[in-house]
């Protein structure tokens, strides 16, 4: 008795329980379509302020997190022996790689330029000499952050000085130096000999797929509410009412 008592509730259980899984993702998605928008902000609000030049840069320990797409102009020297390659970037279809190369500024701090794409040769045994300029220069940019996290095949060393992700850490453990925990996006040509393309694309922030799949997760919930009103609406007997016959007049 108590087993088919509890079987009438079966129904009712399992719909609370699918709309408050359906309602919790939709606040998920709303909450990273909000984080979203704000680093969409961040971002227009960076790309509109005064370029940094080195000497502004933070030093010691702090939250580079808010100099992110901040314009730059910085002076130094590159630091040509450790120019590396990252490997599989594409570009309009073509494979080829990102060239990044330490800039030493004047008060001695290494900050990562990466100054362009280049393809890849004939094979992939052919790797491309990038020339680096020489001498003081003059770069143009915006800070990016390296990804915190990247998926990784085999082992992940280096072939020579081709890369397969940007990992400060891994740099500085190799280098046996100190670099500033960003990157920065070169966004013009250092010198009429620098051809390396540069065609960055905008950031996309994914703000429309979160709304997307907000939307999606509150009508499941509204859904599976509907289905359960329905399925539970009260039973109504129908009266059984004589029919009148109808004179032919």
């Amino acid at each position: 008795m108590a087993t088919a008592s509890f079987r009438r509730y079966v129904p009712s259980i399992a719909a609370v329980l699918v709309t408050a899984l359906c309602v919790t993702a939709g606040n998920w998605q709303r909450s990273r379509m909000h984080e979203k928008q704000s680093l969409r902000a961040q971002h227009d609000a960076a790309i509109a302020t005064p370029p940094l030049a080195g000497n502004d840069l933070p030093r010691g320990p702090t939250t580079w997190e808010a100099l992110r797409y901040r314009p730059v102009i910085l002076e130094g020297e590159f630091d040509a022996p450790h120019q590396i390659l990252l490997d599989n970037r594409v570009q309009g279809g073509q494979v080829g790689y990102e060239v990044l190369t330490p800039l030493r500024l004047s008060d001695g701090r290494l900050v990562l330029i990466d100054r362009g794409w280049v393809s890849q040769g004939r094979t992939r045994a052919e790797v491309p000499a990038v020339a680096v300029p020489a001498g003081p220069v003059v770069v143009q940019g915006r800070i990016d952050l390296p990804p915190k996290r990247y998926f990784e095949m085999g082992s992940g060393a280096p072939r020579g000085n081709v890369w397969q992700h940007l990992d400060v850490g891994r740099l500085e453990n190799a280098w046996g130096v100190t670099l500033l925990p960003v990157a920065v996006d070169q966004i013009a040509p250092v010198g009429p000999s620098d051809a390396l393309l540069r065609a960055w694309p905008e950031p996309d922030f994914g703000i429309d797929t979160h709304r997307i799949y907000m939307v999606q997760w509150y009508a499941f919930a509204a859904l599976t509410v509907i289905f359960w009103a329905v399925a539970h609406r009260p039973r109504r007997w129908r009266r059984n009412v004589p029919m009148q016959e109808g004179s032919d007049g």
